[in-house]
Order: structure tokens, then C-alpha cells, then sequence
């Protein structure tokens, strides 16, 4: 059935891993029917992690859609990964998504994946809850988590639902402070129950206080509220509502996913206080002309869908969509905005994990998902002919971790690539790049977990077994001295020789990378038509340099005498020679070794500053600079060794508890110090030994 979009909710799980985003997504769909028996993610029977990958290791991967209905209303639930390695696909769910629900648990208290969620929001002026998980277990301390929330955001944190202890300080239920009732669960059904002894002086507390923030939501209201009038039901559900909406108030619930508590309530403020989709996220929106205006969500709009997700699994692959105006339906021709192709839509699905239900229409503010769709990415824009826009692309973060992939089989290095091609149409944020002075294949991704999983799917779905090692760091070698050299190649055999001899001088040259070829020959010493044949004998040589096998930058080599032969003479022949002066001229000009060395820019918290500096330092990297920024942290900028960064992704997450993130970029060549050009070309002698 088809909703009006004053009836959808689209809502997104955000968290740290294992605080039960997904358990917390099955009992919603449980207690509203659409699932009759509750999975668990121990058991790999979850609906949010059907990937094989997902019930292999426990945790979420991918964001799944879980759709329920409520009271009338269409809750679009999307489930995102808590893992840092899969940030892409929360980045993705919070464009489909007009609020979000903060899950933290009652164990844990406000984590790095809090705060990160937070961020998330705050970037995107994102209404939110917090649902606080986990209330009823052993070690669970409610009072510690919400206390900590408010001391870190402040009053604007406000608790509309709180549990119940008895005497061993275990949670038996909960209280509803709006409308002052308790309830408690009996085989995972809601039972109301009087409000316990002692329990009415919290109530009143935090029902006064949240009286408090509803007046501050109008003029109006706080006269009402300075005069002692009390606010009618509907006045508080406005007053939330607007506080929501403005980022004025960010109310707290709690519960149990295990045994559904809290589960109908969370829904019932999910339908009474989280926005619509006309009222959510604001979309910016680029004409054919260049010129960007504010999108405008609208049912009765020309018909636009913007792709925020793809899957290319053994089901086939789905193109994941949010409709933004108007109503789509199958068969429907639109316009791909980054192509300017028209597609013919497939069939329409409305997806619950990977089990996909075809419907005749998706309306205005739904997600839901078309078939078959194979040039279509995520990020598109798919339009009607008569407004074609193209929103804003999904702000994914750069890939920083690298490692070169390689078959165990050889001969299969295009069976590698395609499977890399097809798990990057699901997945942009990795990239894949084939190095061709290093001859390696880079992979580069989010971090180690990241190319775990992809690793496993190139297993999995393409049968091929792939090894992983440190990418090569290309080096380039110069000289740094004038030297001269004859090369000569004379070859007798039966019938005519070969002969060739050249002097050559060879020099650094600061201006120019690649080599520069002169000639100062006198008197015809060596024909002219003889000195492609040279130049070309250089240029091959220049790629192994003396030292370790790089190529040589910065040269010049002059040709300046030699002497010919009038029948053995051939261009072969002054091919060689050039290239014996070369590699006899090469060791004696002071060689040296060149790394590459690139820009850094670390974001941490003030309080890792310390750390993260003493470890640039121990990487050899020059500290060029630090920004504060708005939320307390500070970015360092530094040049620092490519050769040195390799692992930095981990060690920045250890170092950081996962709170740094940065990025690098190549910037230039510099010379290497002694000590690391000793390690590079054993490094390299290890290599050709190999």
C-alpha cells in the first residue's frame, strides 16, 4: 500500500558497534508484525545482516532497510554498521534518512561511536534521539550513560522515557514521563502497570523538565508556562515536536531490544515527534545550467529518485532509492542526471533486509528499491524530463589505506579486477589503481577490517584467492656530479661485426624529470643518423638507476665524440654503447636515492595532540602547522615519508581510540636520508631476489 508522505517516517540507527543498533531493529519489526519470531545476530538469523559476511562475523556491514508499519505510518527503519571501516555506507543512510536514532548503551556510556554519530548529525542538522540500549543487563548503569550525555551536550538533552529498578537496582520496566505511566514486559508483551512508590517525585522532575524545554519552543508557550498554567497533551507533543525539528531538544528513551522493552514506545515518539519527509533533510540541487537551488520535497512535484545505495549480490543487483518529489512507478522512463541518459525504470521493490516484495509505485519521501538498473550509480539523480537536477553527491571520506592485492593463482590478476570492478559498483568508497611503475595492483580503503571483507567477497562470490602485501613505495634516483664515459661495443664474428663507441657526459639537470639528450659532435665522429640509436639506449637504461633499480630523474647526456665504422657500424651496435657508458658512468656521478614524500592533514581531539606530534616526529615527518577547529579538535598539518605512512591508519586508531581520521596526498621528491636509502635498496635486493 501506498502513503502519503505526512505518514512516512525514515529514521536511521546510528551507534558504535555492539550496542545493539541491529537487535534493536528486529524487535521493532517483531512487536509491529512484520516478523513473527525475533532473530539474533549470535544465531545469524537477523533481518539487518543477511550477508554472508555480516552472519560470519557478528557485525553489521552494510546498512540494511527494514520498513514496519505503525499507527498508520510507514517506518523506513535504515540499520548502518557501527565499524569505522564501513563509515561510507552510515554516509549513504543518513542521506535516505530524515532523523536519525543515536544508539548507546547502558554499559558503554558515550562512545567514540557516539560522538561520531553526533558529528554526523550536527554536520547535517539532523533531528535525534538517543535511545540508551542494554538497560536491563548485568553491569548496565543507566543513570552513569545519561548523565554523561547531558555533561557533554548539555540540558538540551531531555528524558521522556526512564527506567524502573527494585531493590537489587535491576531494571523490571519503564516509565513513560510525558504521560506519567509505567509499563513492564511479560513474555515480550507491554503490560501497564501502576507507577511504582517513590517513583512520583522523578516523574514530576523530569515531566517539569521537560515542560521546560516545550516552553522554550515558542513565545506563546512560555507565557503559558510563567503563569503556571499547565500544557494540555497536544500542546507538549507541538512543543516536542518544534524542539525536535529545531535542534532545540533531543529526547531521551530507553529499553531492551532482547525482550522488547521500550520498543512501542520508541515508535509511538517516532511517529508523534520525528519530521516527514517534506519537514527532514534539505537537499541542494544542481540545474542543467550550473546554478544550485534548494530541492523542495513534494508529492505533487515532477517524479526525482536519488540512488543513495546499490547492491550486485547472487540476487541481482538493486539500485536503493529515496523518492523526492512525486511518485515513481516500473517502466517509468527518467533521465539520469550525471549521464544525461534516459532509463527505463525496473521493477519496483520495497526491500526488508535482502527479501525483496515488487510493488507497483514508490511515493513521495519512500525508499525502496528498482532491479536491474546497470548503468545507474549510487549517487544519481534520476529525473522527469521536464526539471532535470543533480543533488548533491554523498560526501563518502578518501580511502587512506593501502595495500597491494595480487592473485595466489597467477594468470588470474583479470579475474581480481573484475571482481574489484563489480564489489566497487555496491561499494565507491574503496579504490583500486594498477600501479605500472611499481606493477602492483593498489587497493586502497576505509582500513584493515574494510579489505578484510573485501577480500573475503573476492573469495566468495568469484572464487579467487587473492595475498596481500605493503605497496612498493616508487623511488626515483639522480646524480649528483658530472661524469664522462666512453661506452664501446665491438663485436667480431663471421661475416660483418658490429661496432659501436660513444663519449658521454653526463650531468644533473635540476630543470627537467625526464632525461635530456644533447649532441656536441665535431668533424662527423659520430654520423648524425646514429643518434636516435643513442638516445634510445639511454632512455631504456634511465629506468634502473644504479642503486636500487629506480628510475633516474634530473639527467642530462650529452654525446660529444666517439667513432664509427663504415661497414660494421649499426644502430644496434651504438644502442649498446651508449648504454655501457651509461652503466659505467652511473656509479661514480654520487647517486643518490629520492623519495616521495607527501602532505598530511590529521584531525584529532586536543587531548591525543601530544601523541600524534611525538609520532610524526618518530616518522620523520616537519610539523608545518595547527588549525583549531569549531569542536575542539586541532588539525596538524605535515609532510611526512610516503615510505613511513603504511601503517599510519592503525597506528592513528590505536593512538586516537579511533577519534584521528586524516588524509595524504604525494607532494614531491626529496632526497632520502642515509639510513632509509640504506633499508630501500635492501628492500629492493630482497625483491629481485625473490
Amino acid at each position: 500500500m501506498s502513503y502519503s508522505v505526512q505518514n512516512i517516517r525514515n529514521v536511521c540507527l546510528l551507534g558504535h558497534g555492539g550496542n545493539g543498533k541491529t537487535a534493536l531493529a528486529e524487535s521493532l519489526l517483531y512487536m509491529t508484525g512484520a516478523l513473527d519470531r525475533m532473530g539474533k545476530a549470535v544465531d545469524g538469523n537477523t533481518v539487518c545482516d543477511y550477508d554472508p559476511e555480516e552472519t560470519k562475523r557478528q557485525i553489521s556491514i552494510t546498512t540494511a532497510v527494514a520498513p514496519l508499519e505503525y499507527k498508520g505510518c510507514k517506518i523506513n527503519i535504515l540499520d548502518t554498521p557501527g565499524s569505522a571501516g564501513f563509515a561510507g555506507e552510515v554516509v549513504a543512510a543518513l542521506r535516505a534518512a530524515d532523523a536519525a536514532i543515536i544508539v548507546c548503551s547502558a554499559k558503554d556510556g558515550v562512545s567514540v561511536g557516539l560522538e561520531k554519530a553526533w558529528k554526523y548529525c550536527e554536520e547535517r542538522n539532523m533531528p535525534r534521539f538517543i535511545y540508551i540500549s542494554k538497560t536491563d543487563e548485568d553491569n548496565s548503569d543507566y543513570n552513569a550513560t545519561f548523565n554523561a550525555l547531558r555533561e557533554r551536550y548539555g540540558n538540551k538533552i531531555a528524558p521522556v522515557v526512564v527506567p524502573i529498578w527494585d531493590e537489587n537496582k535491576k531494571v523490571t520496566g519503564i516509565i513513560d514521563v510525558l504521560n506519567k505511566r509505567a509499563y513492564e514486559m511479560q513474555n515480550l508483551k507491554r503490560v501497564e502497570i501502576d507507577v511504582p512508590a517513590g517513583k512520583d517525585e522523578v516523574i514530576t522532575e523530569f515531566n517539569d523538565a521537560l515542560k521546560e524545554s516545550v516552553a522554550e519552543t515558542s513565545e506563546e508557550f512560555m507565557d503559558k508556562f510563567f503563569s503556571g498554567e499547565d500544557f494540555t497533551y497536544a500542546e507538549m507533543i507541538t512543543g516536542l515536536r518544534q524542539g525536535v525539528r529545531e535542534l532545540s531538544l533531543f529526547p531521551v528513551l530507553c529499553g531492551s531490544a532482547v525482550n522488547c522493552m521500550g520498543s512501542l514506545m520508541l515508535m509511538d515518539y517516532i511517529v508523534d515527534l520525528l519530521p516527514n519527509p517534506m519537514e527532514g533533510n534539505y537537499h541542494k540541487a544542481t540545474r542543467q545550467d550550473g546554478e544550485s537551488e534548494e530541492f523542495v520535497v513534494s508529492p505533487g512535484g515532477v517524479p526525482t529518485a536519488f540512488v543513495f545505495k546499490t547492491v550486485a549480490d547472487q540476487y541481482g543487483k538493486f539500485s536503493f532509492v529515496k523518492v523526492l518529489s512525486g511518485e515513481i512507478t516500473s517502466d517509468m522512463p527518467l533521465v539520469n542526471a550525471r549521464t544525461g541518459d534516459s532509463e527505463k525504470l525496473g521493477r519496483l521493490y520495497e526491500m526488508r533486509g535482502k527479501k525483496a516484495t515488487e510493488v507497483k509505485t514508490l511515493s513521495c519521501g519512500d525508499i525502496g528499491a528498482i532491479g536491474k538498473m546497470d548503468k545507474v550509480k549510487t549517487g544519481d539523480t534520476l529525473c522527469d524530463t521536464r526539471k532535470v537536477v543533480s543533488l548533491k553527491a554523498l560526501p563518502f571520506a578518501e580511502p587512506c589505506y593501502q595495500v597491494a592485492i595480487s592473485p595466489k593463482t597467477r594468470g588470474q590478476e583479470d579475474k581480481v579486477a573484475q571482481g574489484l570492478a563489480r564489489l566497487n559498483e555496491e561499494d565507491p568508497t574503496f579504490t583500486v589503481v594498477n600501479n605500472a611503475e611499481t606493477r602492483q595492483m593498489v587497493l586502497t580503503a576505509a582500513g584493515d577490517i574494510h579489505v578484510d571483507v573485501l577480500v573475503a567477497k573476492l573469495k566468495s562470490r568469484f572464487n579467487v584467492d587473492v595475498e596481500l602485501k605493503e605497496p612498493r613505495v616508487p623511488y626515483r634516483e639522480k646524480i649528483r656530479k658530472t661524469v664522462s664515459k666512453q661506452g664501446r661495443h665491438k663485436k667480431q664474428t663471421g661475416g660483418s661485426g658490429q661496432f659501436g663507441d660513444v663519449w658521454i657526459r653526463f650531468e644533473p639537470n635540476f630543470d627537467e624529470e625526464q632525461l635530456v639528450f644533447a649532441e656536441e659532435v665535431f668533424g662527423g665522429s659520430v654520423p648524425k643518423n646514429y643518434f636516435p640509436a643513442v638516445e634510445k639506449g639511454l632512455r631504456e637504461a634511465c629506468v634502473h638507476g644504479p642503486l636500487a633499480g629506480y628510475p633516474v630523474v634530473n639527467l642530462k647526456a650529452v654525446l660529444y665524440d666517439g667513432s664509427y665504422h663504415p661497414v660494421d657500424s649499426s644502430e644496434i651496435a651504438f644502442k649498446t654503447a651508449a648504454q655501457l657508458a651509461y652503466k659505467a658512468a652511473m656509479p661514480e656521478a654520487n647517486p643518490v636515492l629520492m623519495e616521495p614524500v607527501g602532505e598530511l592533514k590529521v584531525t584529532v581531539p586536543d587531548a591525543y595532540m601530544g601523541d600524534v606530534i611525538g609520532d610524526l616526529n618518530k616518522r620523520r615527518g616537519r610539523v608545518m602547522g595547527m588549525t583549531p577547529t569549531d569542536g575542539g579538535e586541532q588539525i596538524i598539518e605535515a609532510e611526512v615519508p610516503m615510505a613511513e605512512m603504511m601503517s599510519y591508519t592503525i597506528d592513528l586508531r590505536a593512538m586516537t581510540q579511533a577519534r584521528g581520521s586524516f588524509t595524504f596526498h604525494f607532494a614531491r621528491y626529496e632526497d632520502c636520508p642515509p639510513a632509509a636509502q640504506q633499508k630501500a635498496i635492501e628492500a629492493a635486493k630482497a625483491m629481485e631476489e625473490e
